[in-house]
C-alpha cells in the first residue's frame, strides 16, 4: 500500500514562519517609530529656525523684536512644512525690544517623544534642550 504525500505546508512549518515574522516585526517597529519621531522633530526644529530667521529680519528693519508690525506666530510659521505644524504648536512666550524666545510644543503622536516635547530657540541662537537638536 502506497501513501501519497500531499503537497503544501505543515502546521509546524507555518508556525516557524509566523514566529520569524513576529520576531522581525518586534525589532523593526520600534526602530521605525523612533525614526518617524526624529524626522518629525527635525521638521519642528527647522520651523523654529526659520521663524527665528524671520524675527532677525524684522529686527534688522525695525531695530526691535517687539516693534509695531511684529510678525505673528502664524506669519512666522507660514513657511514651515505642514507636518511640523501638525505635530508641534508654536509660540513666542518671550518678546522684548532686544530679546525673543520661540517655542515648539509637541502634540499628538509626537507628544511621546521623551525629553524633547518642548523645544526653544532665542535671539542668540541658544537651543534647548541641546540633546534634541
Amino acid at each position: 500500500m502506497r501513501y501519497s504525500r500531499s503537497s503544501g505546508f505543515s502546521l509546524i512549518e507555518l508556525m516557524v514562519v509566523v514566529a520569524i515574522i513576529g520576531i522581525l516585526a518586534s525589532i523593526a517597529l520600534p526602530s521605525y517609530n523612533d525614526h518617524t519621531r526624529r524626522a518629525r522633530r527635525s521638521a519642528g526644529t527647522a520651523c523654529l529656525l526659520a521663524a527665528s530667521q524671520q524675527m532677525e529680519r524684522f529686527y534688522t528693519a525695525s531695530l526691535a523684536y517687539d516693534a509695531t508690525g511684529t510678525p505673528t506666530v502664524a506669519a512666522l510659521t507660514s513657511i514651515c512644512e505642514p507636518k511640523a505644524l501638525e505635530f508641534y504648536s508654536f509660540g513666542v512666550p518671550t518678546r522684548t525690544a532686544k530679546t525673543f524666545t520661540i517655542s515648539a510644543t509637541a502634540q499628538g503622536a509626537q507628544s511621546s517623544d521623551s525629553g524633547c516635547t518642548s523645544l526653544t530657540v532665542n535671539q542668540v541662537g541658544a537651543k534647548t534642550p541641546a540633546s534634541c537638536w
